[in-house]
């Protein structure tokens, strides 16, 4: 979820990656603007559906209950349910997300969204920091997935773990995310891997929570699983992405458990060949047009800052 997704549409077909995208929507609970936003929003989604390949996909992406109507939300779901769209959204992120959900709705922020009948199994959560048990065996009881991001929740200071052991006992299913560049810089999931098995053992008091092989798990298959792609794991018939790791780097050696050391030792760095639907994107750690699209990213951020 972010914005401009027709133009990341563009770069991700032109790169050869593989993306689920989802414009953010934000009518700050305005209903008029809503109407309005959900016209720009049908326009991007054909816009990405329109770049030309079955690596990229198109997504809803209604921000969060403090931020998009009543209105707004029930279109993107009625939307989602006629064409499938997965709905991405933010959800008890925050203990403020939560205090304002119960002063204005009586409710806690899941519970609001099943009172509206907006949670489904296209539904795909981030965050889920301030859940409650009465509210995951909603989202179970749904199939809503979650995906936590414990970088972002740490330089957020989002005040809470996601409470992943819970999520997982009552049969939700959670990935792992980044969150955007804002709120965790290197977007690295390597090192978010190892920022979730920390957290969750540092919150839990429980240095057996969130064990290497888990982590690994909600990292590769479980988030293919959220976004419906039929990868995460090297065997027949699945679609061939596959990221190769350098056994030589010093963080990897000596490979006696790789997942662990996946997990906790290593970062991005370790990452010598990306392959995505069987085509090599990066190999020795060189991507075609890498040193050019650095520079240009840097004019741009450079001409960015510089507006008055």
């Amino acid at each position: 979820m972010y914005f401009h997704m027709d133009q990341a549409a563009r770069a991700v077909k032109e790169m050869g990656l593989r993306a689920v995208l989802s414009e953010g929507f934000i009518d700050m609970r305005d209903p008029g603007l809503g109407q309005q936003l959900l016209k720009k929003q049908q326009s991007t989604l054909r816009k990405i559906e329109g770049v030309g390949t079955d690596r990229v996909r198109a997504a809803l992406g209604p921000h969060a209950i403090y931020t998009v109507s009543k209105e707004s939300l029930l279109a993107m779901k009625d939307l989602s349910d006629r064409k499938g769209y997965l709905l991405h959204l933010h959800l008890s992120e925050t203990q403020r997300e939560v205090e304002d959900c119960l002063t204005e709705q009586g409710m806690r922020p899941a519970k609001y969204l099943d009172s509206i009948g907006f949670l489904s199994r296209q539904t795909l959560a981030a965050h889920g920091c301030w859940l409650e048990a009465e509210e995951i065996d909603l989202l179970a009881r749904h199939g809503v997935k979650v995906s936590h991001c414990p970088t972002s929740n740490m330089k957020l200071a989002a005040g809470r773990a996601m409470p992943l052991k819970a999520l997982r006992e009552a049969g939700v299913l959670v990935s792992l995310g980044t969150d955007g560049p804002a709120s965790n810089n290197n977007l690295d999931m390597l090192e978010s891997m190892k920022f979730a098995a920390l957290l969750q053992k540092f919150a839990s008091d429980d240095a057996t929570v969130a064990p290497a092989a888990q982590v690994f798990e909600m990292a590769t298959l479980g988030g293919a699983r959220a976004l419906g792609v039929d990868a995460g794991l090297v065997e027949e018939g699945r679609l061939a992405d596959i990221a190769l790791v350098d056994l030589r780097r010093p963080e990897l050696s000596p490979a006696h458990d790789l997942t662990s050391l996946l997990v906790y030792s290593a970062h991005g760095n370790v990452v010598d060949t990306v392959i995505c639907d069987g085509q090599v994107l990066m190999r020795g750690r060189k991507v075609p047009g890498e040193a050019e699209i650095v520079r240009k990213a840097a004019e741009a951020g450079r001409e960015l800052v510089s507006r008055e």
